[in-house]
């Protein structure tokens, strides 16, 4: 009788900020771009890991898979929750085959049995491992087949980045991190009763990438132990060995569930046994410096908004559905997908709202308090709140408020990939499109803007033009510190924005109140982000629907070189 060796599986591991390929190679990601994993050579699927920040603007960590098919993406995120070209999967632990890819999904994460592959991948949250029996696959995951094949982080970076991941930037010292304590815990990979994988499967590659991260990162959220789990997931996949009482030994609990959903600008995180949404740290940071809880308000004739952010409030703990206005029934509201907290009044709808005047303004003041707060004054104590805020306008008898445009119509030429095309921003007072804004056109606070983008030289039968981002700012820079959101992901950001057309051909439509910044007198510069999107199998139409006008941005754009124009307007 003749006996056959069962191949060993090879098995690559991406965890924290590292990849520890098929046969050991280290590459660690120093940014917050997304990077090929692996695929075959005919291409038939592509297997993506991004990297986002946390706690620290300096220090990335894994933060979901994407697998790429012909007119099918895939996003495995943290939590376990999986999207299918947008839409959201139910799985249990049946497995369900959708496109070629067997999903299912239980206590310990998500698993994917790969299309037209004999490799499965595991993804827990923190870590992922591809295994199975040798292929030939080629990625940042190194080539199982062919253990000489090198490639590197900058050579498998994918178009799913986002635009500026490449940034780099140096956060503050924090003097929590103990970076002899963690090497010390790291090294527990060594020690029983990690015993019986250490001559099957290497520590050390899963050390450096503990001791890497812990040196630099602060040992919360569990992130001390995910490089421990990772070691005994991946030894558990090469050679069928359980790591018995490993959570024990090494002080780690099991992580709680990390089930809520949470926005683009937020993560996951642990907080007394239970979890919630943190703010990403680069999202906190333009705030903690100036110690606000959100973006500065926008007045509006008669109207006025200021929108808050609900992990940052949740940071100070502070319950957003206890704080109101002047009048306690004025609440704000928060959008379910973004976590924005939107406090607003108008004259229909005062609020509390004191009016004031003197020989040539009106002045609208009101607050933002905690239920147990006081009006009398700044409360400083940590169990109440209160943000005080107000418009300036001109008295109408003695000014009326106009805008006139500086350039009735702004065109650039842009060269994307393997378009090269005309971009045109153009501005109306009708929604036929009819009477362009000139030089000499007033256009007057609250009045109704029509704006038209067009692109010329695009094959519309390959490729839509999507509206991304328009935001205004009271300075020529679109990074000015002053910005108002107009557009967001493609979807309206604010009550009198209306959107036409977009993503559904070459040009769009939208109209929006014109406004000022309060306290700003150097007028009003619009800006647009717009991206290229191949229209073959998928749809390029942004999903705004369901009530909620701020959705996840979904990476299906052709390249990441997109196109700003801007158009401003003086008063």
């Amino acid at each position: 009788m003749s006996t056959r060796c069962a191949i060993r599986p090879v098995v690559c591991t991406v965890t924290g900020s590292t990849v520890i390929g098929f046969h050991g190679a280290v590459h660690s990601v120093q940014d917050r771009c997304a990077y090929s994993l692996m695929q075959p050579g005919g291409g038939s699927f592509k297997l993506i890991a991004a990297f986002r920040e946390r706690r620290r603007t300096d220090v990335p960590l894994l933060d979901h898979l994407i697998l790429s098919q012909p007119g099918v993406t895939m996003y495995l995120e943290r939590g376990g929750g999986v999207r299918v070209n947008g839409e959201a999967l139910v799985l249990n632990s049946t497995a369900r085959l959708l496109h070629g890819v067997e999903l299912s999904k239980d206590q310990t994460g998500v698993t994917a049995k790969l299309p037209s592959s004999n490799m499965t991948l595991f993804f827990d949250g923190n870590s992922a491992h591809v295994a199975g029996p040798p292929e030939a696959v080629e990625g940042l995951c190194g080539s199982p087949s062919n253990s000489s094949w090198t490639t590197t982080p900058t050579a498998e970076k994918s178009w799913f980045s986002l635009p500026g991941c490449e940034i780099q930037s140096q956060d503050s010292v924090d003097s929590t991190i103990n970076c002899t304590r963690s090497t010390d815990h790291c090294n527990l990979m060594r020690q029983p009763p990690f015993s019986a994988c250490l001559n099957h499967t290497d520590p050390e590659p899963y050390i450096s990438a503990c001791t890497h991260t812990l040196c630099s990162y602060p040992s919360v959220d569990g992130v001390d132990c995910h490089f421990l789990e990772a070691y005994a997931k991946a030894c558990s996949l090469e050679v069928n060995v359980t790591v018995e009482d490993w959570r024990s030994t090494s002080g780690c609990s099991p992580p709680p569930l990390c089930q809520q959903p949470c926005s683009d600008h937020e993560f996951c995180g642990e907080e007394v046994g239970s979890t919630r949404c943190f703010c990403r740290a680069l999202f906190a940071s333009k705030y903690n410096a100036t110690k606000s809880f959100g973006d500065p308000m926008v007045c509006r004739q008669n109207s006025a908004s200021v929108v808050l952010a609900g992990c940052l409030l949740d940071d100070k703990g502070i319950d957003f559905s206890t704080l109101h206005l002047k009048d306690p029934s004025c609440k704000g509201h928060m959008d379910p997908q973004s976590h924005l907290v939107t406090f607003s009044f108008n004259s229909s709808a005062p609020c509390g709202t004191e009016v004031m005047t003197n020989n040539s303004q009106i002045f609208y003041e009101n607050s933002i308090m905690s239920s147990n707060g006081s009006s009398g004054g700044v409360i400083t104590r940590s169990n109440q709140f209160q943000i005080d805020f107000s418009c300036k306008y001109t008295q109408p008898e003695v000014r009326s408020e106009s805008f006139r445009i500086k350039d009735g119509s702004v065109v650039q030429q842009l060269v994307s990939g393997q378009w090269n095309y005309t971009l045109t921003m153009s501005s109306f007072i009708d929604a036929g499109l009819l009477q362009p804004v000139g030089p000499n056109t007033e256009v007057l606070l609250n009045q109704v803007v029509w704006l038209q983008l067009e692109a010329v030289g695009l094959d519309a039968n390959m490729v839509a033009m999507v509206t991304d981002s328009c935001w205004a700012t009271n300075q020529a820079s679109p990074d000015s510190t002053l910005r108002y959101d107009l557009i967001i992901n493609g979807c309206p950001a604010e009550d009198t924005v209306q959107m036409q057309g977009n993503g559904q051909g070459t040009s769009s439509v939208f109209s929006f109140n014109m406004f000022e910044f309060s306290g700003a007198s150097s007028g009003v510069y619009l800006h647009c982000r717009l991206e290229l999107c191949p229209t073959q199998g998928q749809s390029c139409t942004p999903s705004c629907g369901g009530g909620s006008r701020r959705r996840r941005r979904s990476a299906k754009y052709a390249d990441g070189n997109a196109a700003l124009i801007t158009m401003g307007w003086r008063n």
